[in-house]
């Protein structure tokens, strides 16, 4: 058997209709997982389950549209999930907002609390949803999309920057509460990826030059760079792994 087989394994990926969530849930699914397409709108999450299902196989993903903002829409994933596939082996969190861009003096209270919302708290209702089935089967993957701005200041996204930092150590304080038990929770703390989310930033050329120069790989990320390490973190290839977070940046973060 493969390091990185999913086979029989049940994924919920956030924010999958897109982008890197998009990414991750395809290569889950070319590993033998079935997947949960998860975005706010439910059309964008047919499609990709349709692709799921030329690609791999009928049946292998259902589309459960949620708001991350709803606690109760998330609840209602979780039990959508273990209807459909009964069970949930691998959790990753992906979907984020940023409403705001520009210094920390500008945003308004409720931009602010929507960020640590849907960034931070969300995460944590989903994972109180999903773990304690892992907890009692003593087995489980829970990955957090988290972002190098965790680990670095910006002038313009530090609303943003500080809800990643506090991703970090949402999983380092799960991993010690859920180790015992063989849950797994580690981070992914991607650059700068072309995604729609992150268009502000790439389409700006000033910005995009000089990230490029200062890149050692030269360039920036695109969603299917990121998606391995999702893959490696779900899998027995990453069963020593935990609390930990992968920086996948093209090496920005070096220099």
């Amino acid at each position: 058997m493969s390091l990185f087989d999913l086979g029989g394994k049940t994924a919920i990926v956030t924010g999958s209709s897109r982008g890197i969530g998009r990414a991750i849930a395809m290569r889950l699914a070319e590993h033998g997982a079935n997947v949960v397409i998860s975005a706010r709108k439910p059309g964008p999450c047919e499609e990709v389950v349709k692709e799921i299902a030329a690609k791999f196989g009928e049946g292998r993903a259902i589309s459960a549209p949620a708001n991350i903002s709803s606690k109760e829409d998330l609840r209602r994933l979780a039990e959508t999930t273990n209807q459909r596939f009964g069970r949930i082996d691998i959790l990753v969190c992906n979907a984020a907002s940023n409403p705001y861009y520009g210094a920390l003096g500008g945003i308004s209270d409720e931009q602010f609390r929507k960020i640590l919302d849907n960034n931070v708290l969300a995460n944590h209702w989903l994972i109180s949803f999903v773990a304690p089935q892992m907890v009692e089967r003593k087995e489980g993957s829970i990955v957090i999309v988290s972002s190098i701005g965790g680990l670095r200041a910006s002038p313009v996204i530090g609303a943003y920057n500080i809800s990643k930092a506090a991703d970090f150590q949402l999983a380092r304080n799960l991993a010690a509460e859920f180790g015992p038990h063989n849950v797994r929770v580690n981070c992914i703390a991607p650059g700068l990826v072309r995604t729609d989310f992150a268009r502000a930033l790439w389409e700006d050329p000033k910005y995009l030059a000089g990230h490029n120069r200062r890149a050692p790989l030269g360039r920036i990320g695109e969603p299917d760079d990121i998606a391995g390490a999702a893959v490696f973190l779900a899998s027995k290839a990453s069963a020593f792994m935990t609390g930990q977070a992968l920086v996948i940046d093209g090496g920005v973060t070096i220099v």
